[in-house]
Parts: structure tokens; C-alpha cells; sequence
């Protein structure tokens, strides 16, 4: 025979587990209801996006990638010709200057904190690297303009053209020390603390019998490195830098205020030289379009923006999903 719970009545113990029961179901509705606001958001923007963008798309169709001409007060009836080549080489050439330059330098400040500095050090350094990331990026820009600018111009540019001018990408210096480079080289500044956090969270998570078995026999600490250490972290290595390529691909102010495109379109062998990125041109020619052709036409690359995003994150997942099982396996 069951005794009952000494000083709870039956009618206490019924409130209570209705209760629970509807606290149960609120809770489902509600985590429900927010994760199908967050689809419902990302199809009213799809939809929002290629609305906008179909006047362009229907016109242009997918020539519109390939075609290098942004002019808007050309063309039949002065409504202008426009294409979005210059601005997705733009796009292609600032993210891969921040994923080369700033892959290798979080990885290595991920590695440092982790493994090799002393346990104050990491906890004075840590928090300083991930503070970078709280900076806004128009900051960073006036910093670019007043600081980072003049140095490129002065020092920077002309000792890469002077070492390394035989590479036709690092040509004539840029005098105002703006352009694609130096865009490309603030926007690292804004894509290393993530790369450098998750890294050093994974390697963190490195199990500690791995790296002192290595050690243990015989290993040195950079053998024990490359052997264990960013042998089984590579795929969430290689899920950190897309995510790092994915801020890369979307930053806007800081390329507005540094890769000096102006109003042209401008696709150049010179890395020093100007250009414009997708998101950049969208932030500074959207509220003063001239016409409905050129805001269709913006839509336009929006949308591709938009698809250069959803790969990068879903090659994310994709890495992931492979890291998960890979390590299942194992």
C-alpha cells in the first residue's frame, strides 16, 4: 500500500500536476511560435528581396551577373544600364583578402590562448581580442580613413610594389592609400575575433588524454599540434572560416568609407585600386536611386548578396554535420 505524501491534500496534488500539463504545452507553443518566426522572417525576406528585384530580373535576366556597366542616366529613356559584375568582383576580392590574412592570424591567436600562453596571459588577451569585435564597424572605418589610410598610402602599398611589383595584382600604389586592399585589410580587423574565439574553443575541447599521450610518446608541442590538435578540429576550422567569410562577404560601411568606389563600376587587376562590393553599393545608392529601374536593379543585388550568404552558411552546415558524424564515427 502506497503511503501518501505527508501534509500535500489531494487537491494540491491535482492543481499542481494540471499545471505542469499547461505549463508543458505554453512552453511547446511558445518555443514553436519562435522558431516559426524565424522561418516566416527569412521567406518574407526571400520573397520581399525577389519582388523587389523581379523588374531587373525579368529585364537582365542572369546576364545582369556577367554585365560590368552601372550607369544610371544612360540607356533607353535615361533610365540607365546596369550590371553587377564589378560589384560581386569587389565582394570576392575584400572577402578573400580578409579570409587569407585573417584565417591564419585567428587561428594562430586561437592556438596561442589555448596551448601556449600562461593561463594569465590568455586571461588578460582573451577578453581584448574579443572586445574587437564589439567595435562598430563605421569605427573602424574613421579609423581606416585617419589612421590606417595614410599608412597604406605612404608606407605599405609602395613596399609591396617595391618588393613584389613583377605580381600584376599588387601594381601602382593608390595615392589617397583607399581601394580594395585596404578595405580588404580593416575588414580582417572585423572577421579575426571570430575566427580566433571558436578556434580556441575547439581547440579547447581537444580531449587533454589525446595531447598528453602525444607528448608521452615523445612528440614535440608542434608535432602534438599538427598531429592531434588541428587534425581533429579541421572541420570545425574549416566551418570558422566560412563563418568568418560570411561577415566578410556582408560588411558594407567599412567598404563604403575605404575601397573608394564612388559612382563608377570598376573591375582592376591592381589590388591597390578602387572598387565596390554588393553591400556597399546598396548602402550608398539605395535611398537616392534615380529611378524605379535602378531600385529594381539594387533588389537585384541584394538578392545576390543573399545568395552568396545562404551558401556560405549552408557550406557551414554542412562542415558541421560532416565534423558530427565524422566524430560519431570514430
Amino acid at each position: 500500500m502506497t503511503a501518501e505524501p505527508i501534509g500535500v491534500s489531494d487537491d494540491l496534488t491535482g492543481s499542481r500536476g494540471r499545471g505542469d500539463r499547461l505549463g508543458d504545452r505554453l512552453l511547446l507553443g511558445l518555443t514553436s511560435l519562435a522558431a516559426m518566426a524565424v522561418v516566416a522572417t527569412i521567406a518574407f525576406v526571400i520573397y520581399e528581396l525577389i519582388d523587389g528585384a523581379s523588374p531587373a530580373i525579368s529585364l537582365y535576366g542572369l546576364g545582369f551577373v556577367g554585365h560590368n556597366v552601372w550607369v544610371p542616366n544612360l540607356g533607353p529613356g535615361g533610365l540607365g544600364i546596369y550590371g553587377a559584375a564589378a560589384f560581386i568582383y569587389g565582394t570576392a576580392i575584400i572577402a578573400a583578402i580578409a579570409l587569407c590574412l585573417g584565417g591564419p592570424i585567428g587561428i594562430a591567436i586561437g592556438l596561442f590562448l589555448s596551448m601556449l600562453a600562461p593561463s594569465r596571459v590568455a586571461a588578460a588577451i582573451g577578453p581584448l581580442v574579443e572586445l574587437i569585435a564589439a567595435i562598430p564597424s563605421v569605427v573602424l572605418g574613421l579609423w581606416g580613413i585617419l589612421v590606417f589610410a595614410p599608412i597604406m598610402a605612404s608606407t605599405i602599398e609602395p613596399a609591396l610594389n617595391s618588393a613584389l611589383g613583377w605580381i600584376p595584382i599588387l601594381g601602382t600604389p593608390n595615392p589617397t592609400g583607399h581601394g580594395l586592399f585596404t578595405a580588404g585589410v580593416v575588414v580582417t580587423v572585423m572577421v579575426v575575433p571570430i575566427i580566433a574565439s571558436i578556434s580556441r574553443e575547439l581547440f579547447q575541447s581537444v580531449p587533454g588524454e589525446l595531447k598528453e599521450g602525444a607528448l608521452a610518446l615523445g612528440a614535440t608541442r608542434w608535432e602534438m599540434v599538427r598531429g592531434v590538435v588541428l587534425s581533429s578540429t579541421r572541420p570545425g576550422l574549416i566551418a570558422t572560416l566560412i563563418l568568418g567569410l560570411s561577415r566578410a562577404l556582408g560588411e558594407a560601411i567599412v567598404v563604403l568609407q575605404l575601397a573608394g568606389g564612388g559612382s563608377a563600376s570598376i573591375i582592376s587587376g591592381n589590388l591597390f585600386n578602387n572598387g565596390d562590393s554588393l553591400a556597399s553599393r546598396i548602402a550608398n545608392t539605395f535611398i537616392g536611386a534615380l529611378n524605379g529601374r535602378e531600385t529594381a536593379s539594387l533588389f537585384y543585388l541584394a538578392v545576390i548578396l543573399l545568395v552568396f550568404g545562404l551558401a556560405a552558411n549552408l557550406a557551414q552546415m554542412i562542415v558541421r554535420r560532416f565534423a558530427l558524424s565524422h566524430g560519431a564515427a570514430r
